[in-house]
């Protein structure tokens, strides 16, 4: 969305949506997916143009775009959660709609990217991975330059645990720490592929679950010995389905191979392995949000609750729980 009228919009940004002519390219010609209203310039007020269930004639198409490109067509912030879900399956619009706010966002990347890997998760083949590739591209293109934008997606993590809701939890947590460590300099510390490909390593981190039946992930006893084999063997699983991709990145390889090794030598796979980085971040980060999130088995723990039940663990990277604890504390202004 655009603010090319800027004497119109701003009175309206609490209501409405400013409407740009790439966001409208976007929706259906004929039969648009939400209401939609132009500012009428005699009377000064927003009437409505289309009504949702209606079809618009090749007329109206075409003065449709004409009033578009004049800043006068908008939308209701009143059909937010139609909005999301629309660009929700087109990301990149996000990146050219400047009167979305903070939060709104938040919603339509925590919303496509948990359908994104919902879907991967299902069929974890490389015409499927492209597809989440290019989403997760937009969110790192959108917090790069401004990791404080993770506050807002942090404050939306997913309370029930599924695999697509962990797994996306512990990508915001991950990129949120990160953001916390480096601070304000994160651009000029951090290289924008090493960036990519760590957030994609996040997100991926637990994917080798998606061959361990449902009902061992969801059972509510305790694992068998034999189970807890299969459970132990998703971090191998997941290597081998990286190579399948072509995925023979190492921050990636950390994310899924290290995430259950511990800074003081315990875990597994292999025990006593130096965590990289990588490998150091998402163990605390999908701990944290293990530990938040309602499961078959257990009811999910308070945040703060959580942080300080990581912080007091010398298995965790001290620096990245400390960074935690600060995360909930500053930038999300939780309660100790």
């Amino acid at each position: 969305m655009q603010t090319q009228n800027q004497n119109i919009s701003d009175g309206l940004n609490e209501e409405y949506y400013q409407i740009s002519a790439d966001i409208l390219g976007s929706f259906n010609k004929y039969r648009p997916p939400l209401n939609i209203y132009m500012f009428k310039e005699d009377v000064a007020r927003i009437m409505p143009y289309y009504k949702v269930g209606g079809r618009l004639s090749n007329e109206q198409v075409e003065e449709l775009k004409g009033l578009t490109n004049q800043g006068l067509i908008f939308v209701s912030r009143d059909d937010h959660p139609v909005y999301v879900k629309h660009i929700s399956y087109q990301l990149d619009l996000v990146l050219v709609d400047g009167n979305l706010i903070e939060r709104e966002i938040a919603d339509i990347f925590i919303q496509a990217l948990t359908r994104r890997l919902a879907e991967f998760f299902e069929q974890p083949v490389k015409a499927v991975f492209e597809k989440l590739w290019v989403d997760v591209m937009v969110l790192t293109e959108y917090l790069y330059s401004d990791m404080s934008r993770t506050r807002a997606l942090a404050r939306r993590l997913h309370t029930e645990h599924t695999l697509e809701n962990h797994s996306v939890n512990t990508a915001i947590m991950g990129a949120a720490l990160w953001g916390r460590l480096k601070g304000e300099d994160f651009a000029e510390a951090i290289k924008r592929k090493v960036f990519d490909r760590t957030m994609v390593g996040l997100f991926l981190h637990d994917m080798g679950m998606t061959k361990v039946p449902e009902f061992i992930r969801s059972k509510k006893q305790p694992l068998t010995i034999d189970e807890r084999n299969k459970v132990n063997a998703h971090i191998k699983v997941g290597f081998e389905m990286l190579h399948k991709l072509e995925l023979r990145y190492p921050e990636m390889e950390q994310c899924v191979t290290q995430h259950h090794e511990r800074a003081n030598g315990s875990g597994y796979p292999l025990k006593s392995m130096k965590q990289d980085f990588a490998g150091r971040l998402c163990a605390v980060a999908d701990s944290f949000c293990a530990m938040i999130a309602n499961r078959p088995y257990a009811e999910g723990m308070g945040f703060m609750k959580a942080a300080a039940s990581l912080a007091n663990d010398a298995a965790y990277d001290r620096e990245l729980t400390k960074a935690l604890q600060v995360f909930l504390l500053l930038d999300l202004k939780l309660k100790p």
